[in-house]
């Protein structure tokens, strides 16, 4: 019987996780943010600590050249930015901006008021024993218990040098004609 009080559990915790998704995606969209869900992801494994786009590619199971452009579209919103670290320039690491963190933790505060909101109407109680199941299941899955990852997120655009400001090249001649030719 244990096979089949384990298949139980996994078909709720299915259930459990596409509602969670649906959740996400309800939140970016209330909320306006110009995110996809696996941008949004992203993110939040960002807000943990900076990354190596490679080590980011890889939690995500994406391909690095997907990574890439994926970082692309983010570093262009202002949402994280490439630096390098420890005087090695041939290794890119990627690290949330202030507005990444405040985009990360705007999604969490509202998705906690929405979870708040179905367990109270689902009228759910949790045993001490319940919690901690439910903290060994995230441990398991490779994230961290919450009130841990919102230590990591409240340090997370610190951890990573700020973006460095460009100078605004000085409007030559030379300049003109390269802003003038369109890029094809």
């Amino acid at each position: 019987m244990p096979e089949a009080d384990d298949e139980a559990l996994v078909s709720a915790l299915l259930a459990v996780s596409r509602t969670m998704v649906a959740l996400t995606a309800r939140t970016l969209a209330d909320l306006d943010v110009d995110v996809t869900v696996p941008q949004y992801r992203a993110l939040v494994i960002l807000a943990t600590e900076p990354r190596r786009s490679s080590e980011l590619a890889e939690e995500l199971g994406v391909a690095v050249s997907t990574m890439t452009r994926m970082c692309d579209r983010l570093c262009h919103k202002g949402l994280i930015h490439r630096f390098h670290r420890d005087g090695n320039r041939r290794t890119i690491w990627l690290g949330l901006t202030d507005a990444g963190r405040d985009t990360v933790g705007a999604v969490m505060h509202a998705r906690r008021r929405e979870l708040r909101g179905i367990v109270q109407e689902a009228g759910l109680t949790a045993s001490r024993r319940t919690l901690d199941l439910l903290h060994r299941f995230v441990r398991a899955g490779g994230e961290l218990p919450d009130d841990e990852w919102w230590q990591h997120w409240q340090r997370s655009a610190d951890e990573a040098p700020a973006p460095a400001r460009r100078r605004r090249p000085i409007n030559t001649a030379r300049d003109d004609r390269r802003a003038a030719t369109p890029v094809r």
